[in-house]
């Protein structure tokens, strides 16, 4: 893509309302614009970071085995009422009547509406497990809402949802998901830590946050250190496994956001020196709740005796939109963001430092077309503008890579090739540039580099 011809609508200067790092960076980088208060409109830009988290949340449940389908944003106030939440969720909640006055609402969260879907489907034993996802638009009337993406009112989720025979086919179904965060979180470059979390309004009594550290994280976490170093499950990971060990493995060290800490016990449970509280980002969170909705919901099926049960039921969210912000506080720097190959908008940045010079302007384009046959996303800075201006705009939007071309480099037969997160910089021959940054990409994503 030519910047001369791409919509990207940079700030000079940092928003008066934007709080926090991440909310100050992605509107100073063009990527999203605030429609209303915690409602904004996604830029392209933005939007392609939003795609690409998505597609890698996408890989990763259907790889545990989820069944992906679409549920409607606007739901009948009639299935909140079975389950008793109608009422009781609070004002978080946007109720809406329709031009024939029944009672509607924008939904919040989904376990009503996928317990109708599941009880009109299934009917026997014979047809569980299943776990059933969704990516889809949410809206919660926050009373204050603030930090751009981070907590608006409006956001993109994906939430899954589990249903066994018994509770320890949905702890297995449960561990399933807990592995498959991790592995989701690890693939965009972040390092999770489970911890015991609320249930909140969704229910149950067995709830894990999955928390990226970072110095301007919304909520004070404590956990043992040992588990920010664990390493993410493996690629070939078996899901159709017991996965109980490795759980295990993870939730054995005390690990507690805000709202469960323990202080006593983690005085007692961890040596001083291995005692770590910080602040946190909540980017996903997963519940067991067994029957809370199927009993009231009459989600039954028959058994291998012929008798009736309500399903065993989990939920799993992670927050799609808000993830864009999370990486973002927890990868920049002065200059701007710094993202994670994975993730990134463009593969990397190609600046031609003297548009006009035909040098210069015939090596960036033979440049240009080399790395987009090689299958990679170029960003081409190709304006009539100053070279300090150029270096600006593709450090504040984070491209992992920046390829320099300018009059003198050529005149030595050379280009720059810069790495964003770490600065460093190599002079390479224009020939080698297509084939060096394939294989550094290739790297990055599978976690190599």
């Amino acid at each position: 893509m030519r910047l001369s011809q791409y919509f990207l609508p940079i700030l000079r200067d940092d928003p008066k309302e934007a709080e926090i790092v991440s909310h100050r960076l992605m509107l100073r980088a063009g990527m999203i614009r605030q429609s209303s208060a915690g409602i904004y409109s996604w830029l392209p830009l933005g939007y392609k970071v939003l795609n690409k988290i998505e597609r890698i949340v996408i890989e990763e449940q259907d790889r545990a085995g989820a069944l992906q389908l679409l549920m409607p944003t606007i739901q009948p106030a009639e299935l909140w009422r079975e389950s008793g939440r109608y009422d009781a969720y609070g004002k978080e909640m946007l109720r809406i009547t329709d031009r024939h006055e029944r009672d509607m609402l924008y939904g919040p969260t989904n376990e009503e509406m996928i317990t109708e879907i599941f009880r009109a489907g299934v009917k026997s034993y014979k047809d569980l497990p299943r776990n059933l996802y969704h990516i889809q638009w949410k809206f919660r009337d926050e009373v204050r809402p603030r930090f751009g993406v981070m907590r608006g009112r409006e956001f993109l989720m994906k939430d899954a949802y589990s249903f066994d025979l018994t509770k320890e086919d949905s702890v297995r179904s449960y561990h399933k998901m807990f592995a498959s965060y991790l592995r989701t979180f690890a693939r965009m470059g972040l390092r999770a830590v489970p911890m015991r979390a609320e249930t909140g309004p969704i229910g149950g009594d067995l709830s894990h946050e999955f928390i990226i550290l970072a110095e301007t994280g919304e909520s004070a976490v404590y956990c043992h250190r040992d588990l920010v170093e664990m390493a993410p499950p493996p690629e070939d990971i078996d899901y159709g496994s017991d996965l109980t060990p490795y759980v295990d493995a993870r939730t054995a060290l005390y690990a507690a956001t805000e709202d469960v800490h323990e202080p006593e016990r983690f005085e007692k449970e961890v040596p001083k020196d291995k005692q770590l509280s910080a602040r946190g980002i909540e980017v996903g969170q997963v519940f067991y709740f067994g029957t809370k909705y199927s009993e009231p919901m009459n989600a039954k099926v028959q058994g291998p005796e012929g008798e009736l049960i309500p399903v065993e039921m989990g939920s799993y969210g992670i927050g799609v939109s808000r993830l864009v912000g999370a990486i973002i506080e927890a990868s920049h720097d002065d200059a701007g963001i710094i993202w994670p190959q994975s993730v990134a908008p463009f593969d990397a940045g190609l600046i031609n430092l003297k548009a006009g010079d035909a040098a210069t302007d015939e090596a960036c384009e033979k440049l240009y077309r080399s790395l987009q046959a090689a299958g990679l996303d170029i960003l081409y800075d190709d304006r009539d503008d100053r070279a300090g201006a150029k270096f600006t705009t593709m450090d504040l939007i984070g491209l992992p890579w920046q390829i320099v071309v300018g009059p003198k480099g050529l005149a030595s037969g050379e280009v720059e090739l810069k790495h964003r997160a770490t600065g460093e910089k190599i002079a390479i021959s224009p020939d080698d540039v297509t084939e060096r940054l394939r294989e550094n990409v290739e790297a990055a994503i599978r976690g190599d580099a």
